[in-house]
């Protein structure tokens, strides 16, 4: 049986599968009809894909210590020359460098099973890659998938990134240079998943990566579902380990996801620079919705930014939050045109230092011999049904090139230590029951 053959079982599986809570088709914030692909959230059963293969029965040590790169990308290279199948994670920790998956093959981690990933950046050769907004050679990350359609990752088990000597890294060469950048310090993402369609991730822990932790590029039709992403913020602050980074993508769901991480929880990316909206390997992020989550520690529940130029159709539903920073922060390169549009924020309920922040992010500013900064703009951004205790109701500071329209605030309840809400800000500002520390502001 060929991939290809392999590949269309599992996107019929997905287009098959529907909860039985699943929601009725609804409108994106734009009034476009949202697809019933998106409340079609029945998971993949890694036995109807094709062969199953224990990376063990290949010579993989699951003792932590033995490097298995060699051992289980020839699992993986056997998969596929058998028509594609089932790359297999028994129990036990499976030190592993960068691996690749090719056309019609998964990866299944069985409860009790950890890919753990080398602490030694040589055993992440340099190559191809995307980071920031911009394509260039980089470290690739421990789970690699180029070009696969139909990939899946699924199992009850872990994957770790075993980051600590990364961070240790990073936090020195910060103290030796404050200014430096990310990119550094040579350390490697955990899951990176680049031009693959009909993608699902499901009920894996992802956990301690040296770098971001999942990232998806040029990718559509992605659900991620009940995933458990965490990095930690102490005693070593695990630096820039976002746990979902979604870089030109559309049509994206994602459900049930426990997020903690020092980092944005999730950012929406896709270049940067004066002439970024020019690339062709820029794009927008259209189509995501985000719901029935929970958010621990992080900088930002939900970020459109840093490098960002055109987010659209963004719906984050039906969420707790426990410990973010910001609940939605809008964040602004003042060297980068921006659009953010189409935004509902709803049902969102607990505690967050901020719920919304919109403020220029002028970190690695560089206009590149351009004079003037382009025009950013937040535009259709909707609050619904919020009860949040913050400690600032909304921080915002804008420039003259930076343009927020068309906000509403509707069934909004919080307290603050600063409630204030600067309306003059906001071209269009709509006030529905708003309510800060016991006192209407509409």
């Amino acid at each position: 049986m060929t991939a290809f053959l392999f590949a269309t079982i599992l996107m019929m599986q997905l287009v098959s599968c529907q909860s039985p809570d699943a929601q009725p088709v609804a409108l994106f914030p734009d009034g476009s009809e949202i697809p019933a692909w998106f409340n079609e959230t029945g998971k993949i059963d890694p036995d109807t894909l094709g062969v199953q293969l224990l990376i063990t029965d290949f010579g993989a040590v699951g003792d932590g210590q033995t490097l298995n790169t060699e051992v289980i990308q020839q699992t993986i290279n056997e998969a596929s020359a058998q028509g594609g199948g089932v790359v297999i994670i028994p129990e036990g920790r499976f030190l592993t460098g960068a691996l690749f998956f090719k056309p019609g093959t998964h990866l299944h981690v069985r409860e009790g099973g950890v890919l753990l990933g080398s602490d030694d950046i040589s055993n992440f050769p340099i190559m191809p890659s995307r980071m920031e907004g911009q394509n260039l050679d980089y470290f690739p990350a421990v789970v690699n998938a180029y070009g696969v359609d139909g990939f899946s990752i699924t199992g009850k088990g872990t994957i770790d990134g075993n980051g600590l000597k990364y961070w240790e890294a990073f936090w020195q060469r910060r103290e030796e240079n404050p200014d430096c950048t990310n990119l550094e310090v040579s350390r490697p993402r955990l899951v990176f998943i680049q031009k693959s369609n009909h993608v699902q991730l499901q009920d894996v822990r992802l956990q301690n990566s040296g770098f971001w932790t999942s990232h998806f590029y040029q990718c559509n039709h992605v659900k991620i579902l009940d995933l458990h992403i965490f990095s930690p913020a102490s005693p070593v602050k695990a630096p820039s380990t976002d746990a979902i980074d979604l870089d030109v993508c559309s049509n994206v769901l994602v459900e049930g996801c426990y997020m903690e991480v020092n980092d944005d929880a999730i950012a929406l990316k896709g270049g940067k620079g004066p002439t970024a909206d020019t690339d062709p390997n820029n794009g927008p992020n259209k189509n995501i919705i985000i719901r029935d989550c929970t958010f621990g520690f992080c900088h930002s529940a939900v970020t459109c930014g840093s490098e960002s130029i055109h987010n659209r159709n963004i719906i984050v539903s039906n969420c707790k939050v426990d410990g973010p920073s910001r609940v939605l922060w809008l964040k602004n390169r003042p060297d980068t045109p921006q659009l953010y549009e189409y935004i509902l924020v709803e049902n969102i309920t607990g505690q967050a230092t901020r719920l919304l922040f919109a403020k220029p992010w002028r970190q690695f500013f560089d206009l590149k011999g351009h004079e003037a900064p382009p025009v950013s703009q937040a535009n259709h951004i909707v609050f619904r049904n919020i009860k949040l205790d913050t400690k600032i109701f909304a921080d915002i500071d804008v420039s003259e090139y930076d343009h927020l329209k068309n906000f509403t605030f509707e069934n909004v309840e919080v307290t603050a230590e600063n409630g204030e809400l600067k309306q003059d800000l906001f071209d269009g500002l709509t006030l529905k029951n708003v309510v800060v520390n016991g006192e209407r502001l509409d």
